[in-house]
C-alpha cells in the first residue's frame, strides 16, 4: 500500500494533466473564491503552483516539463484572449458567452489557444478538452465542447507537422 501512495505522490508529466492544471487556474481566477477574483492570471498560476508544491491534494503534482506547458497555456491564453474569443464567437452559433457555463467557456478558450498557437495536433487537443469538460462540466459539456472544437478545427487551415 505504501508503494501505491508513493506512486501517487510522484509528479506527472502528461499534457492532459498540464491542461487540467491550466484549466483549474482559469477557474480559480474567474470563480474560485473572492481572493483570486481580479488577480492577473500569472499571479493565480503562481499561487496554484505553490499550493501544488506544498502538497495540496486538490492539484495533481506536475513535473517541471508539464508545469512549463501549463504555464505556456495560461500565458498564451492571457496574451491572445481577444483573438481566441473572436474565433469562438464566430464558431459558436446561437450562444453568447454570458449564456455559456464558465467551465465550458474556459475549456474552449484553452483548447482554442492550442489549436491556433501551438504545433499540437488537433485530435489530442480536442480529446483532452472533452475529457476536462466531462470531468468538471455539466451533463452535455463534453458533447458541446467536442462540437465547437471540431467545427473550429475544420475551419482552420492545415499546418505543416500538425
Amino acid at each position: 500500500m505504501t508503494r501505491r501512495r508513493d506512486r501517487a505522490q510522484q509528479p506527472v508529466g502528461t499534457r492532459r494533466a498540464a491542461r487540467e492544471f491550466a484549466f483549474r487556474v482559469l477557474f480559480e481566477a474567474e470563480r474560485g473564491g473572492g481572493a483570486n477574483l481580479g488577480m492577473p492570471l500569472s499571479a493565480v498560476f503562481t499561487r496554484a503552483e505553490g499550493a501544488m508544491r506544498e502538497g495540496d491534494d486538490t492539484f495533481t503534482p506536475l513535473n517541471e516539463e508539464a508545469l512549463a506547458f501549463a504555464r505556456q497555456l495560461v500565458e498564451g491564453l492571457d496574451a491572445h484572449r481577444a483573438e481566441i474569443d473572436d474565433h469562438l464567437r464566430r464558431t459558436i452559433r446561437g450562444w453568447d458567452f454570458e449564456q455559456m457555463a464558465q467551465t465550458d467557456l474556459n475549456v474552449l478558450r484553452l483548447a482554442t489557444f492550442e489549436l491556433l498557437h501551438t504545433g499540437e495536433p488537433h485530435p489530442p487537443v480536442i480529446e483532452s478538452a472533452v475529457r476536462i469538460a466531462r470531468k468538471f462540466g455539466g451533463e452535455d459539456s463534453g458533447r458541446f465542447v467536442n462540437g465547437v472544437l471540431g467545427g473550429l478545427s475544420r475551419s482552420l487551415p492545415e499546418r505543416p507537422g500538425a
